[in-house]
């Protein structure tokens, strides 16, 4: 049993590398997934991993693979898009989720073809895909520190945030820091995916975000154990993604998130709040 779960990351320094970084994306990502869910969102996510793909772009062929210049190229791509969106979504009839669609999508084929007429097939399946068994110290520490400052600002606007999700025209008549933390929200969601990208590519970041959020929507409807739930479906994903990877020589992005799109499938059977099969076979009520 320890030659088999636990010699693979004892034995090689990139297995404990990627093991790290998974866990990372995991503490930062799961309070992230469940707020993006919990306020309808889920595709605000998607269409943001997609947005940071050009600027990426951009810093990977000016300064080749260069942590600075693709994670500043990303942030910069992320937050413009985020912006962009929100004051077309303002300013015109058109709502916000289509705002985002159009601009994620432009900024998908940007990338491609910036990627296409200065780099190689190689760059591409690098940003799209990433590559998590080769994350080095700098990559760890830009992981590491997103997840630090996600979770302190996270921490700072818990409160504003649930409020929002729950009964946001409340939020409105008694404070003002419905703005400010949407927008907050919106800047840690962009640098998540950023640190993401780096270990998942701009395809399956988001995936370690919205997939164990999901799963943890089928076990209970208290916010704080969706969080926790949250972030232990994505820790135990990236383990066992890793050794499934590890063992069977495919892909360790792909692997990590099809073991989270399992746990999520298993829970969409058998999770009691809103399960397939609790609702099939109801427990019996409580007479009086």
């Amino acid at each position: 049993m320890h030659a088999a779960l636990i010699a693979p990351f004892t034995e090689f320094e990139f297995m404990r590398r990627a093991l790290v970084g998974v866990l990372a994306l995991a503490l930062a990502g799961g309070p992230l997934g469940v707020f993006l869910m919990l306020r309808r969102m889920s595709l605000v996510g998607d269409a943001m991993a997609h947005a940071i793909l050009p600027g990426a772009a951009v810093g990977l062929l000016v300064s080749g693979l260069n942590l600075f210049a693709m994670t500043a190229g990303g942030l910069i791509a992320g937050i413009v898009v985020a912006v962009a969106a929100g004051l077309v979504a303002r300013a015109t009839e058109l709502k916000e989720d289509a705002s985002l669609a159009t601009f994620y999508l432009v900024s998908l084929a940007l990338g491609v073809m910036i990627i296409s007429l200065k780099g190689t097939n190689l760059d591409l399946l690098h940003l799209l895909f990433g590559n998590v068994l080769a994350l080095d110290d700098q990559t760890l520490l830009l992981i590491a520190a997103i997840t630090s400052v996600t979770l302190v600002i996270l921490a700072l606007i818990y409160r504003p945030l649930v409020l929002e999700c729950v009964d946001p025209g409340f939020l409105r008549s008694v404070s003002n820091a419905g703005a400010p933390a949407h927008l907050a929200f919106l800047v840690l969601v962009v640098m998540n995916l950023v640190g993401g990208f780096q270990a998942l590519g701009t395809l399956l970041a988001v995936g370690i975000m919205m997939l164990p959020a999901a799963t943890g929507r089928f076990w209970t409807r208290d916010i704080t154990m969706m969080i926790l739930i949250a972030v232990g479906c994505g820790a135990i994903a990236g383990y066992a993604g890793l050794l499934l990877s590890f063992y069977t020589s495919v892909a360790s992005g792909p692997a990590i998130i099809l073991v989270a799109g399992a746990i999520y499938a298993v829970s969409v059977l058998f999770g009691p709040v809103g399960g397939m099969v609790p609702q099939l076979f109801p427990g019996r009520h409580l007479e009086a």
